[in-house]
């Protein structure tokens, strides 16, 4: 798997959550804050206004997307000045309840609002640090140039959600992981490249760096070296090494036992393989060199782990 789709596969837990809602003026919506989750609006029909809790109000038209990585509390409303008077709703009640739902929440009969929202669950305790270091909130205007596949992504599930058929509910949540995927690539494809940037934005914009990532995210058992993956990178081994550094905030071979023993610790709780198994799979050829450098970085032993999983 590349970079990207590996984030994604072990951060995210649960199933994802959706909700296509219609709402007539004048309305205001409180989205309560969910630590260990992330949360997209997107304006189907009609205009409203996000209002960020420390921030000032950003109106939102037809196809804009916000996407809340860190579930961040905010409200939607057709104006900035209306009261917010219904119950705030989070990742477990209202809209987003079910893999999919739809809800008229009708007032007095002013202009309307079609809003997609949704919501995927969290693990913190694994974390990719792509993740943790995404604003609190990321607009994508409709206007602005991006991915087609973005608009489509949102069209099937808009039309998923609001038109259930046979077949929706495995439907709905391998369209939301797309719509992710695809918030993120556009979101990334945004970021500007200047040499002094730093991060993950950059570092999935530097040749370089992806290609040594891409190589450990594809094997994270191979007996890689710094050399190893400078050879992965195009470049010599120093130079690499620094500018792995500088970008991903760790060096090489930290990133790879970094990486190493996230993968083992889903191993652990989503399979039934032997330690021994496991060890293999991320790169050790000893159950006990595996168990201690997984206690190392995750405080329990890999059994322990499993068992508490």
């Amino acid at each position: 798997m590349d970079v990207l789709s590996d984030v994604l596969a072990v951060t995210r837990t649960g199933r994802p959550r959706s909700a296509h809602v219609r709402w007539h003026a004048p309305w205001g919506q409180e989205f309560a804050s969910v630590p260990g989750s992330a949360g997209f609006q997107v304006v189907l029909q009609g205009s409203c206004w996000l209002l960020p809790p420390d921030a000032e109000p950003v109106q939102l038209g037809v196809g804009d997307v916000v996407f809340l990585p860190h579930g961040t509390g905010h409200t939607l409303a057709d104006s900035p000045e209306t009261p917010v008077t219904a119950p705030a709703c989070g990742v477990s009640e209202g809209p987003g309840s079910h893999a999919s739902d739809s809800v008229d929440r009708s007032a007095a009969g002013g202009p309307v609002t079609v809003v997609l929202c949704g919501a995927y669950q969290l693990d913190p305790s694994r974390t990719h640090p792509l993740l943790l270091t995404l604003p609190d909130l990321i607009h994508l205007p409709a206007d602005a140039p991006r991915d087609p596949r973005l608009r489509a992504a949102v069209d099937l599930l808009a039309a998923e959600v609001e038109y259930p058929r046979l077949g929706t509910d495995g439907v709905v949540p391998a369209l939301l992981d797309t719509l992710l995927l695809y918030i993120l690539r556009s979101w990334l494809d945004e970021q500007p490249a200047r040499g002094d940037a730093t991060g993950w934005a950059a570092a999935l914009n530097d040749p370089p760096v992806t290609a040594a990532l891409h190589a450990i995210h594809r094997d994270p058992a191979a007996p890689w070296t710094v050399a190893g993956l400078a050879a992965e990178a195009g470049l010599s081994r120093a130079p690499f090494a620094r500018r792995f550094a500088m970008l991903i905030g760790r060096p090489p071979l930290g990133y790879l036992t970094w990486w190493r023993m996230t993968t083992a610790a889903r191993l652990l709780r989503t399979s039934d393989a032997p330690l021994r198994t496991i060890a293999g799979q991320v790169g050790y050829a000893s159950e006990f060199a595996f168990a201690n450098a997984f206690k190392r970085t995750h405080g329990t032993p890999p059994g322990a782990y499993r068992r508490r999983s």
